[in-house]
Order: C-alpha cells, then sequence, then structure tokens
C-alpha cells in the first residue's frame, strides 16, 4: 500500500486546477456557485479584510451608513460595531481584490447613505478601483444576460438597487419594485426601508449606474422572476429560503438556473454563529453568505466546497441544476435527475502525530476518535464515528470500515473530523478536512488534518482507504 504525497494539494482529493469550472469558466455566473463573506461589515481591521479575500472570497457585503464630515462608514447598523471608512475599506478591496483568484470579485451594497454621500461613495468606487470596475455591459455580449468568469475576470461588479433597466431585457420587470431586499420576502419580517424615511433621499443616480449585471429587486413569485432578466438577482433570509426549498424545490432550482440568488443570515442569529450552507447549495443558490470569522462545522463546509478549484471562489453547479426546465427536487432525489448511487466505504486506519488542545496540559495526552460525516441532500445526511484510542495521539490505530449510501454525490461533501474523547464533557477538536465527494481519490490516501480557522495542522493526518462501487 502508499501513503500520501509531498504535493503541495492532499493526497486525498483530485480534481479540476483552478478555474470556476475545470476549463468551463465559459458558463455564466447563474450556473456557479460564489463564496461570500458576510462578515466584511462586522471586521473592520485590514488584516480581517483582506484575510477572507485571500481564501478565495467573491462576494463581499458592505453595510454603507452616513459618516461625520460627509464620508460614508461600514458598520453593522444599529448595533455597537466600530465604524470604519467606506474609502478605505475600498482601497483594502482594491489591493487584494485579485491576489487568491482573477475570477470577478461582487460588492454587495447594502446601502443607508444620504444621496449625497452615495455620491461620494460612487466617486471612491470610480477613482480607487478604475478599470478593474464594471460601469457599463461588455462589448460584444448581450446585457440582458449574465457574463461568464471568464469574460468577467479581473473585474469588479456592484450589486446594489437600480432605476428601472432597457425595456427590451423584459416587459414585465419594470414593475419590479426596488425598495429594501430585506422587506422583499413576503413571508419574512419586513426591515425599516431608510429610503422611505422622512429627510433620507433617494438613489443617486452616480451610484446607481455602476449596477450592472447585479440588480438587486424584491422576490415576487416564480413566475414573475421567469419573465425578469437574468441580470436581476434576490437575496433571501435563510427562513424564507428554507420555506422556498421545503415548499418549492424544483421551482426554486429553476429560478437559480435563471437568475442568480443570495442567502443571508437571519438577524436573530446571535454572536455571528452560522447555518447550514449545503441545504442552500442543494437548491442551486449561488451566493450562500456566512461569517469567515466564525470558525465551525458551517465554515469548514464551505471551505470545502470550495477548494475543489484551486480556491478561486467559483464552483460549476452539476448539469440536472443548470437546466430552465429541471425537475430536480433536493427534498425527494429518489429516481430522478442527480440520483446516481454509490456505495463508499471507508477504513480509517490510523492517525499520526495528532496534537492536543491548546489549553491542555503540558503531560496530557490525548485519547482521539474519528468521526466522517456525509453531508448533502436530505438522504445521504449520515455521521460513523470510531471508538476512541487511549493516551495515543503520536500513532493511534482503529481499523474501522464504515459503508455509507450516496445517492447524489454531484452534491455531497465529505467531512472527516478528529476529536480527543471526553469522559465527562464533550470532546475537543483536534482537526478535520472537508471536501466534495466528486474530489475523493480512491486507494490508500493521508488527509491532511486542517486546524479550526482552516489552516494547516501539518504534520498531523489520518491514515485511510477509500473506495467507490456504482449501485
Amino acid at each position: 500500500m502508499s501513503g500520501g504525497s509531498n504535493c503541495s494539494e492532499p493526497a486525498l482529493s483530485s480534481g479540476p486546477g483552478p478555474g470556476p469550472s475545470g476549463g468551463r469558466s465559459i458558463d455564466p455566473l447563474r450556473n456557479l456557485g460564489v463564496q461570500e463573506d458576510e462578515d466584511v461589515k462586522y471586521t473592520l481591521n485590514e488584516v480581517s479584510r483582506s484575510k477572507a479575500l485571500n481564501q478565495g472570497c467573491r462576494c463581499v457585503e458592505l453595510d454603507c451608513w452616513d459618516g461625520d464630515k460627509g464620508e460614508p462608514v461600514i458598520y453593522h447598523g444599529h448595533t455597537f460595531t466600530s465604524k470604519v471608512d467606506f474609502v478605505d475599506v475600498i482601497e483594502t478591496i482594491n489591493e487584494y481584490a485579485f491576489k487568491a483568484s482573477p475570477y470577478p470579485l461582487i460588492l454587495s451594497l447594502e446601502n443607508h447613505c444620504s444621496r449625497e454621500q452615495q455620491m461620494v461613495m460612487a466617486r471612491h468606487l470610480r477613482s480607487i478601483l478604475g478599470d478593474k470596475l464594471v460601469t457599463k455591459p461588455l462589448k460584444g455580449l448581450d446585457s440582458c444576460y449574465l457574463p461568464s468568469p471568464e469574460d468577467l475576470k479581473g473585474r469588479i461588479l456592484v450589486k446594489g438597487k437600480k432605476g428601472k433597466i432597457q425595456e427590451q431585457c423584459s416587459s414585465s420587470s419594470s414593475d419590479l419594485s426596488s425598495s429594501e431586499e430585506e422587506a422583499s420576502q413576503k413571508q419574512a419580517k419586513p426591515k425599516t426601508n431608510e429610503e422611505d424615511k422622512p429627510g433620507v433621499s433617494r438613489r443617486s443616480p452616480e451610484l446607481s449606474e455602476l449596477v450592472v449585471y447585479t440588480r438587486s429587486v424584491p422576490f415576487k413569485s416564480f413566475e414573475l422572476s421567469a419573465k425578469s432578466p437574468a441580470t436581476d438577482m434576490s437575496s433571501f433570509p435563510e427562513s424564507v429560503a428554507l420555506r422556498l426549498i421545503k415548499d418549492s424545490g424544483t421551482h426554486f432550482i429553476r429560478h437559480n438556473s435563471h437568475q442568480l440568488s443570495r442567502i443571508y443570515p437571519s438577524s436573530q442569529r446571535l454572536g455571528s454563529s452560522n447555518y447550514n450552507p449545503q441545504e442552500m447549495w442543494n437548491a442551486g443558490c449561488q451566493i450562500v453568505a456566512l461569517n469567515f470569522q466564525t470558525p465551525g462545522e458551517q465554515m469548514d463546509l464551505n471551505q470545502g466546497r470550495f477548494r475543489q478549484n484551486g480556491l478561486c471562489g467559483y464552483v460549476l453547479k452539476p448539469p440536472f441544476m443548470r437546466q430552465p426546465d429541471s425537475v430536480f427536487n433536493p427534498e425527494n432525489v429518489g429516481g430522478g435527475p442527480g440520483h446516481r448511487p454509490v456505495k463508499f466505504t471507508v477504513q480509517i486506519i490510523s492517525a499520526q502525530q495528532l496534537p492536543k488542545p491548546e489549553w491542555d496540559k503540558p503531560t496530557s495526552i490525548v485519547d482521539p476518535q474519528v468521526r466522517v460525516e456525509i453531508h448533502g441532500v436530505p438522504i445521504d445526511n449520515m455521521k460513523k464515528e470510531t471508538p476512541y484510542v487511549g493516551n495515543n495521539g503520536f500513532n493511534p490505530r482503529w481499523d474501522c470500515t464504515f459503508n455509507f449510501m450516496v445517492h447524489a454525490p454531484d452534491l455531497t461533501l465529505v467531512r472527516f473530523v478528529v476529536e480527543d474523547h471526553d469522559y465527562t464533557s464533550s470532546n475537543d477538536f483536534l482537526g478535520q478536512y472537508t471536501l466534495p465527494f466528486s474530489s475523493l481519490r480512491t486507494g490508500y490516501r493521508h488527509v491532511q488534518l486542517l486546524k479550526l480557522d482552516g489552516s494547516s495542522l501539518s504534520p498531523a493526518s489520518l491514515f485511510i482507504h477509500v473506495k467507490v462501487t456504482p449501485c
């Protein structure tokens, strides 16, 4: 049997190299998943802002408010978070936007500014971002359709509200309101519309004209959205998205084959906690906003999903989710499109050089155990774990074999978690590694473990054997 390799990529994974779709970067944006950091509006120092971009994040939200001396600021409104000048954030974005990925970056503007300070925002965007900023439709391309990441390489898009768009795109599109996206969901609790308050000005045309391919509109119905241009996009709170998935999964899939959808955390979440992004990816939602500053299972899944394409921030959705007449339903996969069952057999053989938790006593020794998790459509979700090995973090051995039936492998992630068993309280996290099922390499493999923040835990690793059998 063979061990791991010295390659920079973990020996467990394989798949396409850098690029949104493994050589198919000509697909329009709606056919790809896009990695977003919801947390830029909270993490205000330059290191935090640049870290998200260096992790391949391709969409950042900017919560913009009027500041002193005529300069707009970014902070989480009506909270005690610190404020940072809008101009400073844009300068950081300009410097780091394409360090990790050459593919387009989307700036999602949560705009609460007066008309005067919106004009200042537009001026800063133009002067700092320069030619990177998309200010008009690309030459030779239909302005009513989304370009591909390849078309938009090295470019920055502004997502925001806009006035009426060209009539040739859709006769019904001008009927759509441009009120706050959070208030657009009929099932969700409305959010105060800053623009409707007395003394608050309407949108500035200078800022509005910077919205070219990502125009924010409220979601009214699947029927209306189908008649609207592909350049329109709606945002959904997680609770509304989950309701649509449960009640109208196939319609949501079709909607996401036509337009972009952005999902954001509920305002009821405390401490910047994250929701499960897998449920949103199962419905073809492209932009699933998470708080990058909050480590844990949800961020592991996010990093695992986007690891397959060289951390470029884009991944191609499977074919059955890209068709306008798709009949795929994430809540009922059996026998339909995407149903490609396989038997996944993994043997957890041993581990090497596992660290002890940083807060443990110098003399303590870990009692490691391994958990294998399958994350995908509901029918595939499953977890299995080994027994613990007492007092051995150097070379524990398990020789445990687990079998999983995976019905929709194209949507599945596999997460390996190593914990220190605790008799009296919850186990302590030691390391993990998450990757798409489609990137698994069979045979004997080393799994190079990662820390809680996603950085390398080298030389700690698992030694496993993987077998995949079509059913």
